[in-house]
């Protein structure tokens, strides 16, 4: 009796195994590894403020600044972005030595990647930017926009100023070693600075080219200050990605 179970058992496992087997092999058959290479093209619609530089008909190069705003100035309504950074400056009377260019995001959403990526595209085309010095800068909802296209176009900026933004700690080595300043308020209760401190902690372990300006009385708007800084400006024109490809030989 004992034998006969046993002899039962066996089959059971045996014939299980076989099944397991084929199963294994057909399942394999059917998962085969493919690679798909295409191109994605998408229309995208931005309206933005262009400001060019007094003596900007001389035929020459210029640095391209791009500033992306904060949530509150989401609309359709241009003259709100005068309220905060470059634009203000510019609207009160301020000369910069930077083509800037001051896109205003549509309402209820956040900045889009490709959206700015296709308008630094048309700058480009249609203006006379030096390539080596594009810069990117921006507040609040603009910092983590500032973030996200440094993680993603490393290669084709020559610095960024995010102010009170936040990111991807994860993946933000990415940007190799494209010069980063950026700027918080210790006492900032709607992004908190530790958003920025995990960014730069993380930039810090990989060697990265990051500065990191705290100001310790600052709530939320850490822009004013900074913006009102000429060093910050300073900094940015001394940023030329081609002699920075030629230092370290590649980006990461």
């Amino acid at each position: 009796m004992k034998l006969k179970l046993l002899t039962v058992a066996f089959l059971s496992v045996s014939i299980f195994s076989a099944c397991s087997a084929d199963l294994t092999k057909d399942d394999n058959a059917r998962l085969q590894p493919k690679k798909m290479e295409s191109k994605f093209q998408q229309n995208v619609s931005i309206n933005y403020l262009l400001y060019l530089p007094k003596n900007y008909n001389t035929g020459e190069k210029f640095p391209f600044m791009l500033f992306l705003h904060g949530a509150g100035e989401r609309g359709n309504d241009l003259e709100m972005l005068k309220k905060h950074g470059p634009p203000r400056l510019i609207a009160e009377g301020k000369d910069f030595p930077f083509i800037i260019v001051s896109p205003q995001c549509p309402p209820g959403i956040r900045w889009k990647t490709n959206t700015l990526i296709a308008l630094i595209d048309e700058i480009i085309k249609n203006y006379n930017v030096d390539e080596d010095r594009i810069y990117v800068t921006g507040l609040s909802m603009g910092g983590y926009g500032t973030w996200k296209l440094a993680n993603e176009i490393p290669e084709r900026l020559a610095a960024v100023i995010p102010i009170c933004g936040w990111g991807d700690p994860w993946t933000i080595c990415e940007i190799g070693d494209l010069p980063v300043w950026a700027f918080h308020g210790e006492k900032d209760n709607v992004v908190p600075v530790q958003r920025s401190k995990d960014l730069v902690d993380a930039l810090k372990r990989c060697n990265a080219n990051v500065n990191f300006t705290i100001y310790p009385d600052a709530e939320h708007d850490s822009w004013t200050k900074t913006y009102d800084n000429p060093q910050i400006y300073e900094w940015l024109l001394k940023q030329n990605k081609s002699n920075r490809k030629k230092l370290n030989g590649n980006w990461f």
